[in-house]
């Protein structure tokens, strides 16, 4: 019996010294990455609802790609240009009202740092003196929710050069209406990233961080099986965010990616080849 008992706490203990569900992936790999995304275990505050296999991205096998699983993100860095290819989240209606709470963690207590487990991840500074804004594909704003989220959000290779004026104009916006979705959602599988191309514009201290030409946005409601995308150019916007609804399969000829691949054949199929943005919650930003 004594035995047992002794079993038995420590099958209770174990699970909380688990520290930050924190996986990194140090192969760096040029083919295409389907890997299965690694569980997190996540702390007493939250837990995830659902599959994460749904967090994975297909790349086409031109493209480089180390893949990092953190607490709340899985990021798709490119180390031949510097910016993630892609990263993935999910985000609930839970952390949406975490996120908003008065005790939630302020952003202004972070700042931007170079990813160490990522070769090739640029530093802050070098972004300095550029015309481009240090833009979260994760947003800082759905990951308040945590401080381990918060600190990882703010890694470098979750950042991407981005004009100012869509940064904080009509990319913002989507990312308010999104924000505001999850609540009546209860889960969004979300992929943001830049268009990766062959022959980018580079910024930097060495000119070697490129400057994507157009942005993605990729939304998928399991509650209500249906999904939305946006494409934006790097540039300000001159129309409100909802005109820049396209299909999944719009954002998957451009980019050469494949999402919820994970999803019987059919149902991706047809969630994919649909648009309609009357479907989502009404959202009216402050402008």
């Amino acid at each position: 019996m004594k035995h047992l008992f002794i079993i038995a706490t420590l099958a209770v203990l174990l699970p909380s010294c688990i520290a930050d569900g924190t996986n990194y992936s140090t192969a760096n790999d040029d083919t295409t990455s389907d890997t299965t995304a690694a569980k997190t275990s996540y702390t007493n505050e939250y837990k995830s609802t659902g599959d994460t296999s749904l967090l994975n991205v297909k790349l086409p096998q031109w493209i480089t790609n180390q893949t990092l699983h953190y607490k709340a993100i899985t990021v798709y860095f490119n180390n031949q240009y510097r910016i993630p290819n892609c990263v993935a989240y999910e985000l609930t209606n839970t952390q949406v009202n975490m996120t908003d709470a008065p005790d939630a963690e302020n952003r202004d207590n972070y700042q931007f740092e170079r990813d160490k487990n990522a070769e090739g991840c640029p530093d802050w500074w070098e972004y300095k003196n550029s015309e481009y804004d240090r833009s979260h594909m994760a947003p800082a704003m759905d990951m308040r929710w945590n401080a381990t989220a918060m600190s990882q959000c703010f890694l470098m290779t979750n950042i991407c050069p981005q004009d100012h004026d869509l940064n904080d104009g009509e990319w913002r916006h989507m990312e308010e209406a999104i924000h505001h979705w999850a609540k009546s959602a209860e889960r969004l599988v979300i992929f943001t990233g830049p268009v990766i191309e062959r022959n980018m514009d580079k910024m930097g201290k060495k000119h070697n961080i490129a400057v994507p030409d157009e942005f993605f946005k990729v939304v998928y409601s399991p509650k209500h099986n249906r999904a939305i995308a946006f494409l934006f150019d790097n540039e300000m916007a001159d129309k409100s965010w909802t005109n820049y609804a396209v299909t999944i399969d719009e954002v998957e000829r451009v980019t050469g990616y494949d999402f919820l691949s994970a999803l019987p054949d059919n149902v991706e199929t047809d969630i994919e080849s649909k648009e309609n943005i009357k479907q989502w919650p009404k959202y009216f930003p402050r402008r």
